[in-house]
């Protein structure tokens, strides 16, 4: 493939991207006002400039336009380094920069999302007037930990249902569901940067103790 069709599809995806970008905004947008029944889909598209079809190509329904597309939230780019961290490692095992990378990879995602900061507290205002967005958000969530789990997968040579990868995948995302929560709470004076890493090296630090297993006691009592 040449440079011209890989520049040409490089743009063909940032049109989509903006497309999707724009569809998600105006969908909060009309649900933030009216409520998700109070507006149709016909006038999402009237406002986003496109055809019904189209909005169905992009998205299934209202529900899935409000909370956005994973490839928006996270775009291949974003982990091009991060996957190379683990070139260095034997395929099938565990990169000793696997950690650090994460970190690394944690705090570029709170760039972007620090980027679209006034998006994301619309769409938490979306959330508290449409709760019953819950069950989408939790499917989303899942769809999201799967593909981040496939990225880890990649990296690591290792199958998306290796114990490191899931954990990894656990404590990242539990940290950051943590970390936005108290960055988006009432009279936070904190950037996203300091919780996340604040949150990052207490979880390290509780790891980091020393811990007898109880099949190790097990064996230790009858030697």
């Amino acid at each position: 493939m040449n440079n011209s069709a890989i520049s040409e599809g490089s743009l063909r995806e940032r049109k989509r991207a903006a497309t999707r970008g724009s569809i998600s905004a105006i969908a909060r947008s009309l649900t933030a006002e009216r409520g998700l029944n109070g507006y149709t889909v016909e006038e999402v598209c009237e406002q986003a400039g496109i055809s019904r079809r189209t909005f169905f190509n992009y998205f299934p329904s209202k529900e899935d336009a409000i909370l956005g597309h994973v490839d928006d939230e996270l775009p291949e780019e974003v982990f091009t380094d991060f996957i190379r961290g683990g070139a260095g490692s034997r395929s099938g095992e565990i990169s000793p920069t696997l950690l650090q990378d994460l970190v690394g990879l944690a705090l570029r995602m709170s760039e972007r999302m620090s980027s679209s900061e006034e998006e994301t507290r619309q769409l938490i205002g979306v959330i508290k007037k449409e709760p019953q967005l819950m069950l989408k958000i939790i499917g989303a969530t899942e769809e999201r930990e799967a593909h981040f789990a496939r990225v880890l997968a990649a990296r690591e040579g290792v199958a998306p249902d290796h114990p490191v990868v899931r954990m990894a995948v656990v404590a990242l995302g539990s940290i950051a569901r943590h970390t936005s929560m108290a960055y988006f709470s009432e009279g936070n004076a904190r950037s996203y940067q300091d919780l996340l890493l604040e949150n990052i090296s207490a979880a390290r630090l509780l790891f980091s103790q020393p811990l007898s297993l109880p099949g190790q006691l097990f064996a230790e009592g009858h030697q």
